[in-house]
Order: structure tokens, then C-alpha cells, then sequence
């Protein structure tokens, strides 16, 4: 008998789900998912590639010649509320915390690139309190405003919301035949708020960068949100009795990503930018991993061809596999596991020295097929025994990503053939006082693109500059 009712059978349909889906979903939570097989933590010269200057060059140089003719787009998800980089402030103005943070934010309030939009908004003489809840509440309203509709800069002519700073890079590293292509995936309530802002800053920066802009713009999609449960794995029921769907995760974009037609995607978060000051080490490493893609994509699909046609070395194809798509093969291969290995999506993934802040691991991990390849893990993927491993890591990922999603006839990859549904996590939550499980799918670097050919280079801290609480605003990649 079935433990769904109508109205949940009708919840599911709406969701663009099936009962089977669900049923698995929930199985999903009863076993739970099992721990990713770390080898050991990839390290310079043994899976992270440490890039000469004159090869970083010569990759900007192949991807600036390679780009005529070429689709870009720039991936930027979007979707993020700005709840976490206010949190300090929430418990300030609700409930009367004020730790060093606090004493951080108002000792250099005029620094803030949005001071003056807040200025021209306080009452004469306003308390410490009525300031900072004018930032998130009532006011310039942050604390349910996405984070990139939050101004970030200081320019001389005028202030930069985040989604602006992203216009002003695309123009850098991503005009194909002078066309800025950026897609950004927001969530359904901010839509209206990103459509406004880019509507009226678009032609300033086209202008600006001598560039013509194409933006479009994707929700997560309902089909790829996941049930909650109670602690005992019964169906959570909120007090309507309705069955209770949550956003499974980032790793639910990797359907917006396979939307998107483009020889080469550039993904970046929407809060990890700097100014136009700094900007520089950002460009270069972009078109250089980029040029790095291109050069591998091209010699993988030559391989590829020659062993469809038997014209290719298979020691030769092997070699190129080990050693320039980082993966290990078996003692006993065929020229069918090769051909395998070489039609599949690709990815170069910036890793930036580990300097304490977080961010999945570059790991070293053991597949099905007798293959080891290269895999950004997080922490809640690996089992406890080897947590030792995650603490040798002498790299992180900060979401710098360059993808090729054309196979070797010029035909899209299925993304979502790529993916491991196996690496996904539980986590605990509440609803409305109430405690919950929650599941979430592979991350979109992580599980979501877990078949992919994996390269990691190497890239300076400086292409890293996230905001993840608004006092990182003070920090010189914002003040520049």
C-alpha cells in the first residue's frame, strides 16, 4: 500500500516529481549515502598542475586566438539570500548580541561601498541599533535581498552591486566576437529585482567595455527539490499535513547548466569578485585555465577519433590519459575503457593554496571501473577514518571553474549522465520549530559532476576574494 495520500500524490506531480522518485529519495534517507573512496589528497605535481609563467601565457595566448567563432558564457549561480552574511547583524537588532563584529561593522561604517545609499536613510542621531537594523531590515532591506543585489564597491563614479562586478569581468575574459554571454540562476522571488538592476546597467557597462551583452536567467527547478523527513524517516508533514520539498542543494543546477549551448562555461560564485584594481590576476588565470581546456579538449577528441578509426596508439592515447587528464588507469585496460575515459565532459578547476578558509578538498578517488581520477570532496563525503587525509590538503576549490560541454562531433554532452547520485548527504534542519532531515544532492563541483575528465591547476589567492559575512567588505580585495 502505498504511503502516499491524494494530496500528496498531487504535491509530487506538481513538483515535476513521480511517487518513484520520492520512495528513492526517502529510501535514500533510511540507508544513507556512502562515503566517497579517498585514495589520498592530490598535491602539487601528483594532480594539481603547477603552471610555469611562460605556460600561463601561452594558455591566455591559445585561448584570446581560439575564442572567434567560439560560444561563451559566463555561469554565475545567483540564487544565494544574503541571510548568512547578516546573521551577526539579525542577532544584534533582534536580540541584543553584540560581539567584535559589531564593534567591526560600526567602527568602520563609512567604508562600506553602500554607506552613502545608508546615510541618506538614518534619522538624524540614530543609535548604533537603528543603524545596523537599517541595513538589514527596513532600509536598504539586505537581509532578504540575494547577495547580488548588495552593493560591494566603491567606484569613483558610483557604488557596484555584486551582479555588477560580474559584468564589468565577462567584459575581461569572456567577449566572444564582442559579445558578454552571462547567465545567472536566481531564486524565483528575486527575479524581478536582477532584471531591474541589469536592465539599467547593462548599456552603462557595454558602453563602458565597447561589448554587446546577453543575459539570461534560470530558476532551480522544482523536480530537483527533495522531501523532508521526521528524525525517524517518516514523511515530515507541516501543520497543513502537506509534504514538506526543500531545494536539494546547488547541486540541483547541473540541469541549468546542461540548458546552457556553449563551447566553453566559466562558473564563479556570485560573491567571490574584487574591483576593477585588482581584477588583474582574475583575467589571466580565466583565459589561462580556459586555454589550458581548449588545447586538452582538442588533443582528447583527436585520440578519441583515432581509436574509433584504429589509427591511434593505444599506449600513446594511455599516456596522454595519466598524465594530461589526470587519471589513473588500471594494469589491464582496453582501447574500450580509453574511448570511454576520453568522451566525456571536462573540466579545469583553479585551486588556490589552503590559508584556513573552507572549501571542498582536491582528492585522489578510487571509481568502479579500476580507475582513480580527481574529485573536489568535501568534508561530509569522507569517512571518518580518513579525515587525516582532508587535513593534508595542501589546496582548496573556491567554485573557478572552466567547462567543456561539447563532445567530439560538436554535439552537448548529458550533463546528467555524468553525475554520481551516490554522493549525496543528509543534514538536520527544523520547520517551524520543528526538527527535520534534509537531503541534499552532490554539490554542482562535487557529485554533480563527479564523470567528468577533472583537471586541478594551480591559481594565486588573489582570483579568490568571497564575501561570505558583510565585515569581509573591509578586507583590501573590496577596498581597492
Amino acid at each position: 500500500m502505498s504511503q502516499f495520500a491524494e494530496q500528496d500524490l498531487l504535491q509530487i506531480r506538481e513538483h515535476g516529481l513521480t511517487p518513484e522518485a520520492v520512495e528513492l529519495q526517502i529510501e535514500n534517507f533510511k540507508r544513507g549515502f556512502p562515503y566517497l573512496k579517498v585514495v589520498k589528497a592530490a598535491s602539487p605535481g601528483d594532480g594539481i598542475v603547477v603552471a610555469s609563467p611562460e605556460r600561463i601565457a601561452a594558455a591566455v595566448e591559445r585561448y584570446d586566438r581560439s575564442l572567434s567563432g567560439r560560444r561563451v558564457v559566463k555561469f554565475v549561480p545567483a540564487s544565494g539570500a544574503a541571510t548568512r552574511m547578516f546573521k551577526e547583524l539579525f542577532e544584534f537588532v533582534n536580540e541584543g548580541k553584540r560581539g567584535p563584529g559589531i564593534d567591526r561593522l560600526l567602527d568602520n561604517i563609512g567604508k562600506f561601498a553602500f554607506w552613502p545609499e545608508l546615510k541618506a536613510l538614518l534619522p538624524a542621531g540614530a543609535d548604533d541599533r537603528t543603524v545596523v537594523s537599517a541595513i538589514v531590515n527596513r532600509g536598504l532591506n539586505y537581509g532578504s535581498r540575494p547577495k547580488g543585489l548588495v552593493t560591494f564597491h566603491s567606484y569613483p563614479e558610483g557604488s557596484r552591486k555584486a551582479v555588477e562586478e560580474h559584468l564589468a569581468e565577462g567584459a575581461m575574459y569572456a567577449a566572444a566576437d564582442g559579445v558578454v554571454r552571462i547567465h545567472f540562476t536566481v531564486s524565483p522571488e528575486h527575479m524581478e529585482g536582477f532584471r531591474a538592476l541589469l536592465d539599467e546597467k547593462v548599456p552603462l557597462y557595454g558602453k563602458r567595455f565597447g561589448v554587446t551583452y546577453e543575459i539570461s536567467f534560470s530558476v532551480q527547478k522544482p523536480s530537483t527539490d527533495t522531501v523532508a523527513v521526521n528524525p525517524d524517516n517518516t514523511l515530515f508533514r507541516t501543520d497543513e499535513g502537506k509534504l514538506l520539498f526543500r531545494p536539494a542543494g546547488h547541486g540541483a543546477l547541473i540541469e541549468n547548466l546542461d540548458e546552457i549551448d556553449a563551447d566553453i562555461i566559466f562558473i564563479k560564485n556570485i560573491d567571490n569578485v574584487t574591483t576593477d584594481a585588482l581584477k588583474g590576476d582574475t583575467v589571466t588565470y580565466k583565459k589561462a585555465l580556459a586555454g589550458m581546456l581548449v588545447d586538452l579538449q582538442e588533443r582528447a577528441f583527436g585520440y578519441l577519433r583515432g581509436l574509433e578509426a584504429g589509427t591511434a596508439d593505444p599506449a600513446e592515447a594511455a599516456a596522454f590519459i595519466e598524465k594530461e587528464l589526470c587519471t589513473k588507469l588500471p594494469e589491464r585496460y582496453d582501447a574500450a575503457l580509453l574511448a570511454a575515459i576520453l568522451d566525456r565532459p571536462i573540466r579545469l578547476c583553479g585551486m588556490v593554496r589552503n590559508e584556513g578558509e573552507p572549501g571542498g578538498g582536491p582528492f585522489w578517488v578510487a571509481n568502479p571501473d579500476g580507475t582513480q581520477s580527481l574529485q573536489i570532496a568535501e568534508s561530509s563525503q569522507i569517512s571518518p577514518d580518513d579525515l587525516p587525509l582532508m587535513k593534508s590538503a595542501t589546496h582548496f576549490n573556491p567554485v573557478d571553474l572552466v567547462c567543456g560541454v561539447k563532445n567530439a562531433r560538436g554535439g552537448k554532452f548529458d550533463l546528467r549522465r555524468y553525475t554520481d547520485p551516490e554522493t549525496g548527504f543528509i543534514s538536520s534542519k527544523s520547520s517551524g520549530g520543528r526538527e527535520l532531515r534534509a537531503q541534499e544532492l552532490p554539490g554542482l563541483w562535487n557529485g554533480a559532476m563527479a564523470k567528468w575528465n577533472t583537471v586541478f591547476v594551480d591559481v594565486p589567492i588573489s582570483t579568490f576574494s568571497p564575501v561570505k559575512v558583510v565585515q569581509d567588505l573591509l578586507r583590501p580585495q573590496h577596498q581597492g
